[in-house]
């Protein structure tokens, strides 16, 4: 595919920016459409994204539902039949203004007044419509073959809550039709696996209104999340980690100390008690350095290895709600490492194979990226050079490949981040590594080395799972709520058929019961195809055990797992079978 750039030359495009600049150019294309629709509309932002693009458009006292969107993307469709011509030319700035408020973008006008003195200002013009834009773009809108509006939210101008609340359509493109229909498809899947559907069928979270963003968890959900729970207290056990509890709520003095209040502070919930202002926490770190703190330290005592299920709390806007996606109080799996420098490569190293281990258990595939110093870091340039080079290093002597995510680390210190996929190729920011030499600076910390000298101990930070609950719902979409034996709240549903074998499925139930499976009778006066049905499609049971008068006779049982295969087996090896296959966590 050719493209037009700003500097008005045409070459092919690179395959891997043909969506992008597909994506880019249908953002242009509905801006026109809307604009033909509504004369007074006044657009902001309108880039691509990884998953599509979007505008934001003040429309004044009118306002688009997505019951408006098919008209837009209607008038899209004409666009593009027209075959327009994409030009570009370039203008001073003052002429620049000039004609943005010929045209009443009053947004644009203020994007203008933001950029700096020696910026270029490029504009693309298709028909009657121009956008103040650096480009590439499609040269003529015939060249967008498969397009479609997905919602209509708000959003706010610049991002600021003190702004105005604008409209944002949002729509997805590809360069053909084929990608399109997949991309379709695999959305109409994740409708059908939308983790608050399935929670609520499974019996697993609630949400109510009297606490938007605390999730409830449910008998069955507990049951998940203990399961998740143990799991990680076993291999960080075997790993060599101890396991620690900081309060939930400690002193604003201690988040000032940490730098988290001035980089959190409006995400942060705070109370006063005994007239001092003290804060919930967001995160765990600062409780972890203060138990480092408590006592000496000798350089033989290093690494010091302190997990923590701490609970923490952040302020989202009531807007960014999903789920169990974004929460405002959820269970980070923490750990805190206190290491010598000699150390440090070695302990990133045993940190990312547990990380390994975990994802490989679910069945992740995953993909890391190396995030560097932000613009708001705290710290030299040196400690800065060394925190990135160390991370470095220890990717290298694992031999993983990364990408490095220029200016995304944490205010403290790089990290390496954990991108996994899901079963539909969606990924997910989860497992973390931070190093951080700032920390231990700001409090003072030390440890006595073999000469007797005083030393900084570094300090990692890292995540497994990162929030339990968002980690919930990524599985429960990732399985459709299919979890592996292991993880099912309930493992096995005893089906009678009628009143007659319904002793024998009890005794059945008990026997299973004493070798620690989960197991429920289902002893309703129901049909047997409506209870396989419900265990089925509903409760999503690994094995059904459907009983009837024959098998109460023979004393064995008729088990049909998820492939809907029923083969008939004694209890004895049915119990030994399923006892091992989640003892294995298969």
């Amino acid at each position: 595919m050719k493209a037009l750039y700003n500097d008005g030359t045409v070459a092919e495009l690179p395959e891997e920016e043909v969506t992008h600049v597909v994506r880019h150019s249908a953002a242009h294309i509905m801006a026109q459409a809307i604009k033909r629709l509504y004369p007074e509309a006044d657009f902001a932002y309108g880039p691509a994204t990884d998953n599509g693009f979007y505008y934001d458009v003040d429309l004044g006292d009118k306002k688009i539902s997505e019951e408006d969107l098919p008209a837009i993307e209607a008038e899209m469709k004409k666009i593009v039949k027209e075959n327009l011509k994409f030009s570009t030319f370039e203008l001073p700035r003052e002429e620049a203004i000039k004609l943005m408020e010929e045209r009443n973008e009053k947004y644009k006008v203020e994007h203008i007044g933001d950029l700096a003195d020696d910026a270029r200002i490029t504009f693309y013009q298709q028909g009657d419509y121009i956008d103040m834009c650096v480009g590439p773009h499609i040269c003529y809108t015939k060249a967008l073959k498969a397009f479609t509006l997905t919602a209509v939210s708000g959003a706010y101008w610049k991002g600021d809550k003190n702004n105005k609340m604008l409209t944002r359509i949002n729509g997805t493109a590809f360069a053909t039709k084929e990608e399109l229909d997949e991309h379709l498809r695999v959305l109409e899947e994740a409708k059908k696996r939308d983790h608050r559907k399935i929670g609520r069928e499974m019996d697993l979270f609630m949400m109510r209104d009297e606490a938007p963003g605390f999730p409830f968890f449910l008998p069955n959900g507990m049951i998940l999340k203990n399961t998740l729970i143990d799991y990680w207290r076993e291999i960080h056990r075997k790993a060599g980690y101890v396991e620690i509890s900081t309060p939930l709520i400690m002193n604003k003095q201690l988040w000032k100390t940490s730098g988290h209040w001035d980089h959190y502070k409006d995400n942060m919930y705070s109370t006063i008690i005994d007239e001092e202002e003290y804060c919930v926490k967001p995160m765990n770190c600062p409780g972890g350095v203060l138990v480092y703190a408590s006592k000496p330290h000798s350089y033989r005592d290093l690494p010091i290895r302190a997990g923590e299920l701490g609970i923490v709390h952040r302020h989202e806007m009531r807007g960014a709600l999903h789920g169990l996606f974004r929460v405002r109080c959820f269970t980070q799996d923490d750990a805190h490492l206190f290491v010598r420098p000699d150390q440090l490569t070695d302990e990133i190293i045993g940190v990312v194979n547990l990380i390994d281990s975990v994802y490989q258990k679910f069945g992740f595939k995953y993909h890391v990226e190396l995030s560097t110093r932000p613009d708001d870091s705290m710290g030299s340039d040196e400690d800065w050079a060394a925190a990135e080079g160390g991370l470095k290093a220890a990717l290298e002597r694992l031999n993983m490949p990364y990408e490095v995510n220029e200016g995304d680390g944490a205010f403290y210190g790089p990290k390496i981040d954990f991108h996994l996929e899901d079963s539909l190729g969606r990924t997910w920011q989860c497992g973390t590594v931070q190093l951080d030499f700032q920390m231990p600076l700001n409090f003072d910390l030390e440890y006595t080395d073999h000469d007797g000298s005083k030393k900084r101990p570094i300090m990692l930070h890292r995540v497994c799972y990162g929030s339990i609950e968002r980690f919930i719902g990524i599985l429960i979409e990732h399985f459709a709520g299919k979890f592996p034996t292991w993880l099912s709240p309930v493992q096995v549903k005893v089906l009678p058929v009628s009143e007659k074998s319904r002793d024998y499925a009890h005794q059945v139930a008990s026997k299973l019961e004493e070798a620690g499976v989960r197991v429920v009778v289902d002893d309703r006066d129901e049909k047997i195809g409506y209870k396989i049905r419900e265990a089925r499609g509903v409760d999503r049971v690994p094995y059904m055990l459907i009983l009837g008068e024959k098998e109460a006779e023979e004393g064995n049982i008729s088990v049909r797992d998820r492939s809907n295969e029923t083969v008939q087996k004694s209890i004895e090896e049915f119990v030994a079978e399923i006892s091992k296959e989640i003892a294995d966590r298969a």
